[in-house]
């Protein structure tokens, strides 16, 4: 047989094994495509469900405006510096000197729980921790023994402590009840008021608590 029959022969075997396998991988137009490798393809997992939006943030309580802060003539001996407490009227002044002060409105002790005298702080903390003392905890013994500083703590976002006493000037997480008698005896602000105070005092302040029988006229008057 010569050369040119023998390379003929294989050119038509490999023509006719070429269609056969173009045949075998074919298929109707609408059947689905067949995978050739399906361990190289990625598991296609169910797209997540859209994160929720989280739910806007509640409306800030606003106080009543006697109670917010602000800048009053305050006509006072007192050095510049000088916290007064003004507990039957629910008013915390920061003297500024020249006769005028920041007042503050306060949350004070409730019924029977109210004090008076000089302390100076002696302490300042941000998001202070919560110890009751035995004397809360004998009241109210479901109190826990301990908190940790934080949004939820009672003490707020800021604490100056008062000489060795109980008693603090502190924030408070439900600023409804400032102007009100609810306490045990601390002085609270709400979280906003107490870090503005917390910038302007220093440990060593002066803080002159008045009497609940003091009821002299509300001495603030705001600046028109």
């Amino acid at each position: 047989m010569s050369n040119s029959s023998t390379r003929s022969r294989f050119a038509a075997a490999a023509f006719a094994t070429l269609a056969i396998g173009a045949t075998a991988f074919s298929a109707p137009a609408t059947a689905a495509p067949l995978p050739l490798f399906p361990f190289f393809l990625p598991q296609i997992e169910a797209a997540p469900p859209p994160v929720a939006a989280a739910p806007q943030e509640e409306e800030r309580f606003e106080l009543p405006a006697r109670l917010r802060r602000q800048v009053v003539n305050y006509y006072t001996r007192e050095a510049p510096g000088t916290i007064i407490i003004d507990t039957p009227n629910t008013y915390l002044y920061l003297v500024l000197g020249n006769g005028q002060a920041m007042r503050y409105g306060i949350g004070i002790g409730r019924d029977g729980f109210t004090w008076s005298g000089t302390q100076t702080i002696t302490r300042k903390a941000e998001w202070p921790a919560w110890t009751p003392p035995p004397q809360m905890i004998a009241r109210q013994p479901y109190l826990p023994r301990h908190m940790t500083g934080g949004p939820g703590n009672p003490l707020g976002a800021r604490a100056m402590y008062l000489g060795g006493t109980i008693y603090r000037i502190h924030g408070t997480n439900a600023p409804e009840t400032i102007g009100t008698r609810v306490s045990s005896g601390c002085l609270r602000l709400t979280n906003e008021d107490v870090i503005d105070l917390y910038s302007r005092v220093s440990v060593g302040t002066k803080v002159i608590v008045l009497p609940m029988t003091d009821r002299r006229a509300d001495l603030g008057r705001t600046i028109r």
